[in-house]
């Protein structure tokens, strides 16, 4: 573990245990980026946070449950350390109970954590990360799914979620446009993840692609200008990254 003095490009990434997370903190620490990492797989997150020494950058790994608010005061006083924050990727997200139940039979107490961790805990990381945020004009990226819009069978509960993460993406990139700061939603497909095998117990998912399909998208998206992509949602997978309003 290292410090994070100075100003370089600072990001936080919650979920870079594995899956996309893992291959967005890789991506930017290729790029230069410093790195405040967060999962609640402390194994599996130090396996991350050691792979990435090759790159040179600076890397916090914070082993912890983003609802947690004790464990969001963590990272807000690891930002802190660097006096401002360039990006926040939200992608930590709960599935929800495997096989998907129907959302007419869907367990209430699950359900609320599905949007505790979904909606409740990037909202919660917004509000805890705005100074930083605004201190350097950054950017909140919160990662959604095409089940936002599918309607389809089982992915009720955690489609749900990420509809209502998309209106809090672009109600907050409203909302913060005149502070400097920008939020975008994007929608990676489907990924070869083991989030995405849990979904499908027992069903080969090798026809998925692995999460470096979305690299292109990742390396065309941090090099537009903020005000061009607020408020909008994207689609990394998509011929047209955009989705049409």
């Amino acid at each position: 573990m290292t410090d994070l003095p100075g100003a370089r490009r600072l990001a936080v990434v919650s979920g870079a245990s594995r899956g996309l997370g893992a291959t967005v903190a890789r991506f930017l620490a290729a790029d230069g980026w410093d790195l405040v990492l967060t999962a609640r797989g402390a194994v599996a997150l130090r396996a991350v946070e050691e792979s990435l020494a090759p790159y040179g950058t600076r890397v916090r790994a914070l082993a912890g449950d983003v609802v947690d608010t004790g464990h969001r005061a963590e990272i807000r006083r690891a930002v802190g350390e660097a006096g401002g924050l360039d990006l926040l990727v939200n992608n930590a997200s709960e599935l929800g109970p495997s096989p998907l139940p129907r959302l007419s039979e869907y367990p209430l107490e699950s359900l609320e954590q599905v949007y505790r961790t979904n909606v409740v805990a990037p909202v919660g990381l917004v509000q805890g990360l705005l100074p930083y945020l605004e201190a350097r004009s950054g950017v909140v990226v919160n990662i959604s799914s095409d089940a936002a819009v599918g309607g389809y069978p089982g992915w009720g509960g955690y489609g749900a979620s990420k509809a209502a993460l998309d209106l809090v993406s672009l109600t907050l990139a409203h909302e913060l446009r005149d502070r400097g700061v920008a939020v975008v939603s994007v929608d990676p497909g489907d990924l070869r993840t083991a989030m995405h095998q849990a979904a499908f117990p027992g069903e080969d998912i090798s026809d998925r692609p692995l999460p470096e399909v979305t690299l292109p998208f990742w390396a065309w998206l941090l090099h537009q200008p903020k005000d061009a992509v607020t408020g909008l949602r994207f689609r990394a997978q998509a011929d047209r990254w955009e989705v049409p309003s």
